[in-house]
């Protein structure tokens, strides 16, 4: 995206992961990183025959047989020709979208502090080998968990408040970020202007985002990107905070988009999936370092579904929460934090593999495990320790199994 082709291919996210180190660590061996829960499309190759006959040698009776040009008095032969098999178009398509949770760049935050003293800077905070699967995703998402701004001051009575300066966005391009999503509780933490400003920034990089605007109409429309002939819409909301410090916009002020009130938001899915052959509702809620899940969060997340989303993610807790499979669609309720403190907690880059042809499509989930730890966060390369996070997982999901390769299956479905 952004002009630029991001997709390497399979065997070149492999390679990558053969040749690199992230943190420390040996680069693992790793299966595809592209798989989804559903059986996989029966992909025929079309062949193209060439049914061609050998030139045919000789006279022949008349030049008006096939195969023979009258020239003069002589018939010379040519060779056959023949029409080549066209291979049948069934408009099939094969994508991923790569999404990672809460990220933080405030200019005083602990990670930034510590991304600045690195040698390598970003690349000395994140494996590469999680760095590689965002850049080789055809669309990559995250959580952009502050306001982009040199204006503005903290909002009153706020414990927190994040906001880097515009040029950090840079780190956004290094890790192959296509779009934001900004329905947050921390967007607005230095008001008005700063969150224009992040706005700005954003554009200016052709970076998308979605879930805020300088008005209402703009933080609920959807941002559609196009890969491989379809497109996917991105729509998000947030209902994170007990004290509403954030506000929402309206007809004329900027703001987010809310869903303490689902209405809006269910609203902007269905139209979203109007424009759209996907639609990706992204929703930041749930309770904080904590893996417990609040009733709205699976009444909602399910309501979602139902409204036309093909999958719900979620963001906030800044810890994993977990899946569940409703009507044959994912809800992952949380990603967790992806680089946003010092705190050791497990996490994940999220694959959502997208594939289908004219007649069927499916939505598959792969999960990339790895673990922040010490303003850092590692790929799980030990096959223990990728286990351990799959059955921590599984033991808080509703009614998914996670196999050996990290890709989400329905419990107790064949494999």
């Amino acid at each position: 995206m952004r002009n630029r082709r991001k997709r390497f291919g399979r065997a070149a996210i492999l390679f990558a992961m053969v040749l690199l180190t992230g943190c420390g660590r040996d680069v693992p061996t790793d299966p595809d990183p592209l798989i989804h829960w559903n059986a996989a499309l029966s992909e025929e190759s079309p062949q193209f025959t060439d049914e061609s006959d050998p030139a045919a040698e000789g006279p022949v009776a008349s030049s008006e047989d096939a195969g023979m040009e009258s020239a003069g008095s002589e018939e010379v032969p040519i060779q056959n020709v023949t029409e080549e098999t066209i291979p049948e178009d069934r408009g099939e398509y094969d994508f991923t979208i790569a999404f990672a949770g809460d990220i933080n760049l405030d200019e005083k935050w602990c990670t930034t502090i510590y991304m600045d003293r690195q040698e390598n800077g970003i690349y000395d905070c994140i494996s590469p080998e999680l760095i590689d699967a965002m850049n080789a995703a055809d669309i990559c998402c995250l959580n952009n968990e502050f306001t982009y701004s040199d204006r503005g001051e903290p909002l009153p009575g706020k414990a927190y408040t994040f906001r880097a300066k515009p040029e950090r966005v840079d780190v956004l391009e290094q890790l192959g970020v296509d779009v934001v999503t900004l329905a947050n509780n921390h967007v607005y933490d230095y008001g008005r202007d700063a969150l224009e400003d992040t706005l700005d920034t954003l554009a200016s990089k052709e970076i998308s985002y979605f879930g805020a605007g300088r008005n209402l109409s703009e933080a609920m429309a959807p941002v559609v990107l196009t890969v491989e002939g379809k497109t996917v819409a991105f729509v998000g909301a947030s209902r994170a905070e007990k004290n509403k410090m954030t506000p929402q916009a309206t007809e004329d002020t900027p703001g987010i988009l809310r869903c303490y009130d689902p209405e809006k938001f269910l609203t902007a899915i269905a139209q979203a999936k109007e424009q759209a052959d996907f639609c990706i509702a992204v929703v930041h809620w749930g309770t904080e370092y904590s893996d417990r899940l609040e009733q709205v969060q699976t009444q909602t997340g399910r309501a979602y579904i139902d409204a036309g989303a093909d999958a719900v993610i979620g963001a906030h807790s800044h810890c994993l929460q977990g899946m569940e499979i409703y009507h044959d669609k994912p809800i992952i309720y949380s990603l967790g934090n992806y680089w946003f403190n010092e705190k050791t907690l497990d996490t994940m880059l999220l694959q959502l593999e997208i594939a289908g042809n004219d007649t069927e499509s499916h939505v598959g989930v792969r999960v990339i495990p790895a673990v922040q730890k010490g303003y850092c966060t590692q790929y799980a390369e030990d096959e223990t320790q990728q286990r351990r996070i799959f059955d921590y997982l599984e033991s808080i999901s509703e009614n998914i199994q996670i196999l050996e390769d990290g890709s989400v299956v329905l419990k107790n479905s064949p494999e």
